[in-house]
């Protein structure tokens, strides 16, 4: 069994706003134009180590070219991510109970907002 050593993020900067995944649910329906998602999109895929592989398209949307200091955490085998945005992709790798984490970072990035902060 895998254990967590911390609880998930929780939205610290917005106890009103929506989950992590609505958050990126209407992201992603705000960026479809009819063209977009033909050529770009969400992938969410497992790893065999395990974890979770996010790839996000960032092609003609505003993040397109906005900077993103990358990230790596380990905590343990089984807690750990890794965060970068490479040829216009927001890319991470992360554990099997780090999804939301890496999400909550895109999410982050992409608001503008740094948790915890007014």
């Amino acid at each position: 069994m895998i254990k967590r050593a911390s609880p998930p993020l929780a939205d610290l900067w917005d106890e009103q706003a929506p989950g992590t995944l609505t958050w990126l649910q209407a992201w992603y329906a705000t960026q479809t134009n009819g063209d977009w998602e033909h050529g770009y999109g969400v992938k969410i895929t497992t790893l065999d180590n395990p974890g979770w592989s996010v790839s996000i398209d960032l092609n003609e949307t505003q993040q397109d070219g906005q900077p993103f200091l990358g990230q790596e955490v380990i905590r343990s085998e089984h807690d750990w991510y890794v965060a970068r945005v490479s040829r216009s992709i927001f890319k991470a790798d992360c554990g099997p109970l780090n999804l939301g984490e890496v999400l909550h970072i895109f999410r982050v990035w992409v608001d503008g907002k740094t948790r915890g902060v007014n």
